[in-house]
C-alpha cells in the first residue's frame, strides 16, 4: 500500500483527499492551515481540509510556518512514499520535498505554465478566459514550476463564476490525479518540462482590486464581478456607503455619460455607465448590513430613493 502525507487547506482540496482515502492509499498525515477567526463574531474555525481529515480519523497537523516547526519534525520522521498537495498555501522546505520516495506532486487549479501563484481561478474568469484546468505536477523549489505529469482542460461558461469553477475543478482534480498516480508510482510518466516563454502568474487578490473601477468596460467589470464571487467579493460605493456586487449582465446599450453614472432606475432595473461608452446591468447587489438582494428587493428597499444622473465610485 502507498503511504502519503497529505497537504491542502480550503474546500479545493477536501475531494481530492477524499479519493486518495476511498482508493486506498494510506495517509499518514494531513497539513493544513491553523484555525483562523471567520464572521462578524470572530469565531474560530477549522479549514475544510481538518474537518474531512477528523472524519477519517487521520493525523492534523497545522502549523503556522512549515520551515523550523515542530510539525516539520513530526513530518521528518515518518517513511511517506509520496507527498500530495491542493491548495496547502505554505512553500515546502527542501528538506520535506526530498523526503518521500516517489517526490512531492501538487495538484494546481490552471493549465501550468498560466497563472502560476495563489489565485489561478480568479484570474481565469477575470481575465474573461474561456477555459482553465488542472495541473498535476511535480513540486520544486520555486513556485508552481515543476515539470508537468498530467493536465486536463474544461470550459468556463458564460454563468460561471470562481465558486462554480472551483467545485468542478476540485473535482476535476481528484479525477486526474486517480488516474494517472497508478502510472506515475510505477515510473510510466515522463514529466513535461514547463515553457518558460508562456509563464504568467496570479498573485493573491489585493484590497484594491476588489474595488471597481467604472472607467474600465462592462465586460470587464463583469469579469471582475463574477471572478471575485463568492470571496472575496468586488464592491463599489455610493455616497461613501459599500455596496457588493454579486452579479451583473452586459447590456446591449451604449451611452454617453461618463463612467459610474446610473443612467436607467426602474422597478427591476439598474444599469450602470461603464468605460468605452458601455453599459452593465446590475441583478444582485449585498449593501453593508444587508443580505445579498435580487435587483428588485433592492430597488424596493436600500435602493428606492436612486436617481439617474446619481454616481458610483
Amino acid at each position: 500500500m502507498t503511504k502519503l502525507i497529505f497537504m491542502g487547506t480550503p474546500d479545493f482540496s477536501v475531494p481530492i483527499l477524499d479519493g486518495l482515502i476511498e482508493e486506498g492509499y494510506e495517509v499518514l498525515a494531513v497539513v493544513t492551515q491553523p484555525d483562523r477567526p471567520v464572521g462578524r463574531k470572530r469565531k474560530l474555525t477549522p479549514p475544510p481540509v481538518k474537518v474531512a481529515a477528523e472524519k477519517h480519523g487521520l493525523l492534523v497537523l497545522q502549523p503556522e510556518k512549515l520551515k523550523d516547526s515542530k510539525e516539520l519534525q513530526q513530518l521528518m520522521s515518518l517513511t511517506p512514499d509520496l507527498i500530495v498537495t491542493a491548495a496547502f498555501g505554505q512553500f515546502l522546505p527542501s528538506c520535506l520535498l526530498a523526503l518521500p520516495k516517489k517526490g512531492a506532486i501538487n495538484v494546481h487549479a490552471s493549465l501550468l505554465p498560466k497563472y502560476r501563484g495563489g489565485a489561478p481561478v480568479h484570474y481565469a474568469v477575470m481575465n474573461g478566459d474561456k477555459e482553465t484546468g488542472v495541473t498535476i505536477m511535480e513540486m520544486v523549489q520555486k513556485m508552481d514550476a515543476g515539470d508537468i505529469l498530467s493536465q486536463r482542460a474544461i470550459p468556463i461558461k458564460p454563468e460561471d463564476n470562481v465558486g462554480t469553477m472551483f467545485e468542478q475543478l476540485s473535482l476535476l482534480g481528484k479525477e486526474l490525479l486517480l488516474e494517472m498516480l497508478p502510472d506515475y508510482l510505477q515510473g510510466k510518466i515522463t514529466p513535461k518540462p514547463q515553457e518558460e516563454s508562456l509563464v504568467s502568474f496570479s498573485p493573491n487578490i489585493s484590497r484594491e482590486q476588489e474595488k471597481i473601477d467604472w472607467h474600465q468596460s462592462a465586460t470587464d467589470i463583469h469579469n471582475q464581478i463574477r471572478g471575485l464571487y463568492p470571496w472575496p467579493v468586488a464592491y463599489t460605493t455610493y455616497q461613501e456607503v459599500r455596496w457588493k456586487l454579486i452579479g451583473s449582465e452586459v447590456s446591449e446599450e451604449v451611452t454617453t455619460e461618463q463612467p459610474g453614472t446610473l443612467i436607467e432606475v426602474g422597478k427591476k432595473e439598474l444599469k450602470v455607465a461603464c468605460g468605452e461608452g458601455t453599459v452593465l446591468s446590475l441583478i444582485k447587489i449585498k449593501p453593508a448590513g444587508k443580505g445579498e438582494l435580487a435587483i428588485h428587493e433592492f430597488l424596493n428597499g436600500v435602493g428606492r430613493t436612486l436617481e439617474v444622473g446619481e454616481k458610483l465610485n
